[in-house]
């Protein structure tokens, strides 16, 4: 069985994020403070084939110029997808109505964590992801991140 099939018995909403996306994430400090907001685009794919069952690739890029590119493989065990990248680790699942939910711990900025909501739009053309962000066990900031399927 492939990684596709897998990940459809696991993740029965998760494939129809497959795609490209562009939007626009905005961080807002715990006080509603504008912290940072750049647009960006990610393409999702989910190899049948390999060890990765999910790949990101992401690019950040701000009004002033600067870009940031990330590639993100996930692999598929125990019903949940896996990251262990250089910036973070963790794991994601589906929690059911079609919302992804995700569990990451930084490892480029300290005692840092973030859960991550993702929601579809009915049509599968726009979503919308929220991340909630803890430092030293407190909230510190929010994630707003908001996405068209361009592709």
């Amino acid at each position: 069985m492939g990684n596709r099939a897998l990940l459809a018995a696991a993740f029965p909403a998760l494939l129809r994020h497959e795609g490209v996306w562009e939007g626009h994430y905005t961080h807002l400090a715990i006080d509603g403070a504008l912290l940072d907001r750049h647009a960006t685009r990610i393409i999702c794919e989910f190899p049948d084939d390999g060890p990765h069952a999910y790949v990101q690739h992401s690019r950040y890029m701000w009004d002033d110029g600067r870009t940031w590119e990330a590639v993100l493989p996930g692999v598929l065990k125990d019903g949940r997808l896996w990251w262990d990248s250089e910036r973070f680790h963790g794991s994601g699942w589906e929690a059911g109505d079609g919302l992804i939910c995700l569990n990451l711990v930084r490892r480029d900025e300290a005692d840092s964590f973030y859960h991550e909501l993702i929601s579809l739009s009915p049509d599968g053309r726009t979503r919308q992801r929220t991340w909630q962000w803890f430092q030293n066990g407190r909230p510190w900031k929010r994630t707003l991140c908001d996405e068209l399927r361009v592709a």
